[in-house]
């Protein structure tokens, strides 16, 4: 493995017990995440799937869980997460006597039978794995013929105000590095995939001090988990450097931005050729000679 991947790869127990810590307060503070699994909800819409099996990976506390439930009454729904405590949340989502089932895992090896998921589902989870080419070649794995998964995820423009001023504090890392879409949609290409659709946007939230930004994060469990993060404590002169290098993105309103970008992706797995279509291997296109 080389230093550059290693500097950027997570502390799997670091993020789950983040993410332990913060299940209680998640819901109060997630007002992004809430929103983004809304606007990947909303592209349902565009997919004609049969839904008898849903797994929603990264399920958190279920909100996104008990929307896709509600969406298709008659499937069995399974909420996947790392953490224990936030699947204690999710296994309150649905009704009385239509609970979702829950598994306590990683996305990197998915405690599923082959072929038995219709749709996968998942929002802002992938970049919390080291290896996204492995999730991406579960996600294939344990998806039907004609199955789809839908997911979001951060892209690299993520957090870059607070990126940029931890960079003129010192030069230990502390925000983690995000995927580009291209590298995403080449990962589900390569997994085996079919017909990767990308997107993304940007979505900034406001702040009046860096004091609101760093709480936040730690609110949703998004605290810094990489492997080569500093453990000491930090001390009172390295905050009040990181407070007036974020000063200097301060917007004319008066507020502190912080910038997510967020990318959306949908694919297929192995689709059935419909009528009047027939598929032909790459490697055959431009051997065929017009008579």
């Amino acid at each position: 493995m080389s230093d550059g991947r290693r500097l950027h790869l997570l502390d799997k127990v670091a993020v789950r017990r983040s993410f332990d810590a913060a299940a209680d307060a998640y819901d109060e503070h997630s007002v992004l995440q809430h929103e983004v699994a809304k606007r990947l909800l909303q592209r349902l819409g565009w997919l004609k799937i049969q839904s008898e099996n849903i797994l929603d990976i990264g399920a958190g506390t279920g909100k996104s869980t008990d929307a896709l439930m509600k969406r298709f009454p008659k499937a069995r729904v399974y909420a996947l997460d790392l953490s224990v405590q936030m699947l204690g949340h999710a296994k309150k989502q649905g009704w009385l006597w239509h609970r979702p089932q829950l598994i306590c895992g990683d996305s990197q090896h998915l405690p599923v039978a082959g072929a038995s998921m219709n749709l996968i589902f998942s929002s802002l989870s992938l970049q919390w794995c080291n290896e996204p080419d492995r999730v991406f070649g579960e996600i294939r794995r344990v998806l039907k013929q004609d199955g789809a998964v839908l997911f979001s995820s951060f892209g690299p423009d993520t957090l870059k105000e607070l990126r940029a001023s931890w960079r003129a504090v010192d030069e230990h890392p502390h925000v983690h590095t995000f995927m580009d879409m291209h590298d995403i949609g080449d990962l589900m290409v390569y997994a085996g995939l079919q017909e990767p659709v990308m997107s993304r946007e940007e979505i900034t939230l406001t702040y009046t001090d860096v004091h609101a930004v760093m709480r936040d994060l730690k609110y949703i469990g998004a605290s810094n988990a990489l492997q080569t993060r500093s453990r000491g404590l930090m001390g009172k002169g390295k905050f009040q450097r990181l407070v007036s290098a974020y000063e200097e993105w301060r917007l004319s309103d008066g507020h502190l931005p912080a910038t997510y970008e967020v990318i959306y992706g949908t694919a297929w797995s192995g689709r059935t050729c419909r009528p009047g279509m027939a598929t032909v291997a790459i490697e055959e296109i431009g051997r065929k000679q017009v008579r």
